[in-house]
Order: structure tokens, then C-alpha cells, then sequence
């Protein structure tokens, strides 16, 4: 980066992996005043940003990338060049045994590590298990013996590397990029303030510095702590449903005690955050995590108790079609990452064929996984007209929008809570069934 007594130049910035928080982040970058050089392994998503449009769906986000693409700051490649800074915003998933997967992250350090030159700053952003920030380190300096890096020199390193996650919500990721604390952990206090001054060019928010490891340790707390609360709730909608409780209103009774604050249940936890991280957490400490491993079963364990509840639904009243309203992992998104709607309406349709109808107003058409169901995708108008079951999935405005005359002779399942004026009751003469969810 350049010194401070040049800090009218503004650095030339690479971000590698251009999805969810990639392209948001390089193009406020951009908007900062930043030539940002983007890096995806997609030439789809290449061609689609250099024409100024997006291949995501995010409030803002269209114009924004029109508008510093139209104005040449920011270019998207396949490639590395050389630059500045490096924010690294790659995918790190878990495998079949709940292991995290870094390969994404150590792949972008070794695309990056032959263009490094002294004076630059390399960050990484990608959710990451402790000591990720270290291994990325330690595999530039495999690839760079000609530089001096962060902690393994007693010299001035020649390069400085950190770790800064973001904590977005999608829908609001523009707006909170900007507005949001951030949490900087560098390899040695120096490459701190180093990316501290590179995230002070567009962050509005308070920079915190600290060291990698308990940035890294710090992002997972967040969403393994959000985890563990949903969990409650998910556990507390099925002792409701166990003993014919109204979960929702036993929720808005008890948050009237002012120490109380019960989330909201749902058919279990997606997304790449919340549904992912916790397990980071469990596989570096896995004898101390006992009540972070049990949340990651309770809420997957509910989509299960979700999928049971509307196969018994369904079975109970032959011919009748159904529903499913929602596929994304949270509302007003099109981010079906992990998502738990997704799973239970795939397994409805399979098991029920062509009286599967599936309700997303953010997609053009149904996930691969749903080929050979025979399950259709229409819009809610055709879903009150013509299915009888609806199993609310999703809280998209759109459903939250349908009034009760339009519903109430439907049978309903409500995993969200969004129609709670629906009237409760059981069998075929039902004028309309709110199961708890």
C-alpha cells in the first residue's frame, strides 16, 4: 500500500472469488475510489461484471457494478496481476465429515503469490477455522522464499498478512459493508495497521485490530452463537408441536419478560454462514464444543421433523395438491445455499410427485436436484388457485402479503409464523390447519 504521506493515491486492489461477498466488496472498493481488479474462476461471471451487470441477486448492487465498471475501476479477470492489496473471498465449505475445507483459500495463495511484491497486503475475508491466516502465510512464503513474511522473520517483513471476516446479512450486505464493525486480525500487530488502513478508504464502521487467530476464532463465535440460539427455538416449536402448543404464542408471551429475547423458530438453519461455521469451532476443539455440536443437531435434526410433519400432512388427504412456498435460506433473497426449505420441498417432491408445486419468486426455474420429481415451479397466484396444502417455507414479503380470505380455506403449514390470524384446527373439515411449525 502506499505510505500515509501519499495517501491521496489510492491502492490498486485484487479480489479473488467475485460471489456473494467478493462482488459487493470490490465494487465499494471501486466506489471508493480504488482501481479494483476482480478475479473469478468463472469466465461467466467474468464476462457478465465487465459488461456491468451481476450474476447475484443483491438490493443496489446492479447499479453500483454498472457504475465503476462504466467508469473503469473495476475490471474482472480469471486472472491474478499484480497489485497492492489482495482481499481473498473464496468459498470455504466443510466435507462430508464436517471437516473444513481451505483448499479455495490456499488455492487463491498460490494464483497470488508469484505477482507479490514488497509492500503489499494480502487479507483474507473467506470464514475460516483458526489458523488459516497462518497456513495462507506459510504457503506464500513456500512459493516467495525471496520475501520476508509476518512471524517468520525477526527483519521487517516485506509483506503483511491479516485476516478480516466480513458480517453482512444478505438483502443488506452494500449498507452493512460499509456501516458495520470489522475485526482485523493481523499476523503481527504491523500487518494490522497495514489492512487497517486499507479497510478506513470505505469503512464507516469502528476497525478493531487484534491478531489473526482471534479474528478467525471471533467470526465463528458470531454464528455459532446465533446457532446455538436457534436452536432453542427450533427445540422449544417441536416440544409445541409434541404437546399441541402454539409455539408462537408461548414465544411472544415469554419475550414479554424483560431478560427474555426466544428467536425465531423456522424448518431448520441454511445459508453458508450459520449452518457451516459452528462445525469450524467443533473440529479444532471437538472434546470442549458438547453443546455447539448438539444446536448444529437440533436444527438440522428439525428439518427432519419438518419433512415428517407435511408427509403426514400430505398422506392425510389423497389428491390434494400442495404447496411449497420458498426455496432460499432466508427471506427476499435468492441465496438457496444450505437452505433447509430447499431440502424438505426436494423430498416432498419425490416422494409425491406431480402434486408438488413449488412457490420462488427468486428463481426462473427449479434446482437440478428437483429433475425427474415432476414437481413444477408456479407463482403464488396459481398456487391459491390451484393447490389445497400450503407449507410456508420461506418468509418472502410476497407470502407475508397474501391476506387470510385468500387462504383461509387452504390447509396450512407455517414453518415461519408469517400468518398467524390463519385458524387453527384438524381433518379434512378444517377451514384452514396452522400446525405450529
Amino acid at each position: 500500500m502506499k505510505s500515509p504521506n501519499n495517501s491521496s493515491v489510492k491502492p490498486a486492489v485484487c479480489v479473488v472469488g467475485l460471489g456473494y461477498i467478493g462482488l459487493p466488496t470490490a465494487a465499494i472498493v471501486a466506489r471508493a475510489g480504488c482501481r479494483v481488479h476482480g478475479v473469478d474462476a468463472s469466465q461467466h461471471v467474468v464476462d457478465t461484471i465487465n459488461r456491468g451487470e451481476i450474476h447475484i441477486e443483491e438490493v443496489d448492487l446492479d447499479g453500483l457494478v454498472q457504475g465503476v465498471v462504466s467508469r473503469g475501476l473495476l475490471k474482472a479477470s480469471t486472472k491474478v496481476v499484480p497489485c497492492d492489496v489482495f482481499v481473498i473471498a473464496v468459498p470455504t465449505p466443510f466435507d462430508a465429515n464436517h471437516a473444513p475445507d481451505i483448499s479455495y483459500v490456499l488455492a487463491a495463495g498460490e494464483a497470488i503469490a508469484p505477482v507479490l511484491k514488497v509492500g503489499d497486503c494480502v487479507i483474507l475475508e473467506s470464514t475460516s477455522p483458526v489458523g488459516t491466516t497462518e497456513a495462507l502465510r506459510d504457503l506464500i512464503a513456500t512459493a516467495r522464499p525471496d520475501l520476508k513474511c509476518p512471524g517468520l522473520t525477526g527483519e521487517t517483513p516485506d509483506i503483511s498478512i491479516s485476516y478480516c471476516p466480513e458480517r453482512v446479512l444478505p438483502g443488506k450486505i452494500l449498507e452493512e459493508l460499509t456501516n458495520n464493525d470489522r475485526s482485523i486480525g493481523g499476523i503481527t500487530p504491523r500487518c494490522a495497521r497495514k489492512a487497517l488502513t486499507f479497510y478506513k478508504l470505505f469503512v464507516r464502521g469502528t476497525c478493531v485490530v487484534t491478531d489473526s487467530r482471534s479474528a478467525e476464532m471471533t467470526k465463528l463465535v458470531e454464528n455459532a452463537y446465533r446457532d446455538v440460539n436457534i436452536a432453542f427455538a427450533n427445540e422449544l416449536s417441536m416440544v409445541a408441536d409434541h404437546m399441541g402448543l402454539d409455539v408462537w404464542e408461548v414465544i411472544r408471551l415469554a419475550n414479554r419478560h424483560p431478560r427474555v429475547n426466544i428467536l425465531t423458530p423456522g424448518p431448520g438453519v441454511g445459508g453458508h454462514c450459520i449452518a457451516v461455521d459452528p462445525w469450524f469451532i467443533v473440529h479444532g476443539a471437538p472434546e470442549q464444543t458438547p453443546l455447539i455440536r448438539t444446536a448444529r443437531g437440533v436444527n438440522d435434526g428439525k428439518i427432519h421433523h419438518v419433512i415428517a410433519q407435511c408427509e403426514a400432512l400430505i398422506a392425510a388427504h389423497p389428491g390434494a395438491k400442495v404447496a411449497c412456498l420458498g426455496l432460499a435460506f432466508k427471506a427476499n433473497i435468492d441465496d438457496f445455499r444450505e437452505s433447509p426449505a430447499r431440502l424438505v420441498a426436494v423430498t416432498l417432491a419425490r416422494k409425491f410427485g406431480a402434486r408438488v408445486k413449488v412457490v420462488e419468486p427468486f428463481a426462473a426455474e427449479l434446482p437440478r436436484e428437483f429433475a425427474g420429481t415432476e414437481a413444477e415451479l408456479i407463482d403464488i397466484d396459481t398456487a391459491l388457485e390451484e393447490t389445497q396444502i400450503l407449507i410456508v417455507l420461506v418468509d418472502h414479503d410476497q407470502f407475508k402479503a397474501v391476506p387470510l380470505a385468500e387462504r383461509a380455506g387452504h390447509l396450512v403449514y407455517d414453518t415461519r409464523g408469517i400468518w398467524l390470524d390463519q385458524p387453527r384446527g384438524s381433518g379434512a373439515e378444517a377451514e384452514g390447519l396452522r400446525l405450529a411449525g
